[in-house]
């Protein structure tokens, strides 16, 4: 069986971003983009506060920021 994804909102996903050594490069409407300079990795976390990011979204940022899936 496939393993189930989790739902976070942005506010969780970026916690953890922030835990990995990300940082808040800027902002755009409800676009934050944030970069880690050690790996030089960087994504784009739709920030609508309280709202379950959708899964497409939540898997690209998990794939474009380098951070291991079991980490969210």
């Amino acid at each position: 069986m496939a393993q189930r994804f989790p739902r976070l909102t942005a506010s969780e996903v970026v916690r953890i971003l922030q835990h990995h050594g990300f940082m808040l490069v800027s902002q755009r409407g409800s676009h934050q983009k944030w970069r880690n300079n050690a790996t030089n990795k960087q994504v784009i976390v739709p920030y609508h506060k309280g709202r379950l990011l959708p899964l497409g979204t939540l898997r690209g940022i998990i794939e474009g920021s380098g951070v291991p899936e079991n980490e969210f």
